[in-house]
């Protein structure tokens, strides 16, 4: 192992005679973690500490649980000496001036967040993203209807940021989104998996003029055109079916995400199959029955 020179410490020297002042964004490692306070290795003559009440204005925040050993955090002088010799350092005033560039990097790259509801407003809830406030509105929560806010208070979500306003410090954030994009996601694996002339049954789940909806289950429906209802000619699907009737369908298609059913398929099927039970039967049999039935019709005086 060579031996260590001046240079190998060339780094660590300079920052020590580096000169800071209150207000300067210093960056240091978390070498300490207590209920109170952080401590960090500014690569100084001396550590940096943070204060719970400096490090975020989040309610109930933990330090313990929000901060690792190892971590990197970039915070703000606020004193020189805390008055045991270390500097003392503020996260929530650095967030000021980094926190929002950040949030519009994570904005930019449509990044997923895990946060935290940790309060809750008129229309929506709180949840606090690299220390700032984020709101997230109740139609963005959920893909359905939010009753009770308060039921997902100290939740953990995911969501992505959709609004970012650094001047009038407005964040705003969405699950929607996220959801919305996982459940087409799992739609479109679903239909990849449904083959092209099953036979299944399914129930009508809603009637328009052009066809009928058909609820297939397990999250999929389908369209029967109008056309593809019956082989006799009808002016509303609502002639045949009603909602909630059960019917058998057959899968005619998969485009664009969209399955087309067909009734009328499996009508010709049943057809073609009478026709093939006719034609099937011995030629002496059928002609001799035929034959047996017409002679019986007669009367010979």
């Amino acid at each position: 192992m060579s031996e260590e020179t001046m240079a190998d410490y060339s780094a660590e020297l300079e920052a020590s005679f580096k000169q800071i002042h209150e207000g300067d964004i210093m960056s240091g490692t978390v070498i300490g973690i207590s209920e109170t306070e952080v401590t960090l290795d500014l690569r100084y003559y001396t550590d940096g500490i943070i204060r719970l009440e400096d490090f975020s204005e989040e309610p109930g925040f933990s330090l313990k649980d929000a901060v690792s050993m190892g971590d990197e955090i970039s915070a703000t002088v606020i004193k020189k000496d805390d008055g045991e010799g270390h500097i003392l350092l503020s996260k929530k005033e650095a967030n000021d001036v980094l926190a929002w560039d950040k949030l519009q990097e994570l904005m930019d790259n449509d990044t997923i967040l895990t946060v935290k509801i940790s309060g809750v407003v008129n229309a929506g809830v709180i949840a606090y993203v690299e220390g700032i406030r984020g709101f997230i509105p109740a139609s963005k929560l959920s893909l359905s209807y939010v009753e009770d806010l308060n039921s997902w208070l100290f939740k953990e979500i995911r969501v992505k940021i959709i609004t970012l306003d650094k001047e009038r410090k407005k964040l705003v954030l969405s699950a929607k989104e996220i959801l919305q994009d996982e459940e087409k996601k799992e739609r479109s694996s679903k239909i990849s998996a449904v083959p092209i002339g099953l036979v299944t049954e399914g129930t009508v789940e809603t009637l328009q003029k052009y066809g009928a909806f058909i609820d297939l289950g397990n999250g999929l429906s389908g369209l029967v055109h109008i056309s593809q209802i019956s082989n006799k000619r009808i002016k509303h699907p609502g002639v045949l079916l009603h909602e909630g009737d059960k019917v058998k369908v057959k899968v005619i298609d998969i485009k664009d995400g969209k399955i087309s059913l067909s009734m009328k398929a499996l009508e010709d099927v049943a057809a073609e199959e009478i026709e093939e039970e006719t034609y099937d039967l011995p030629e002496t049999e059928s002609l001799s029955t035929s034959l047996g039935s017409l002679f019986a019709n007669i009367k010979l005086d």
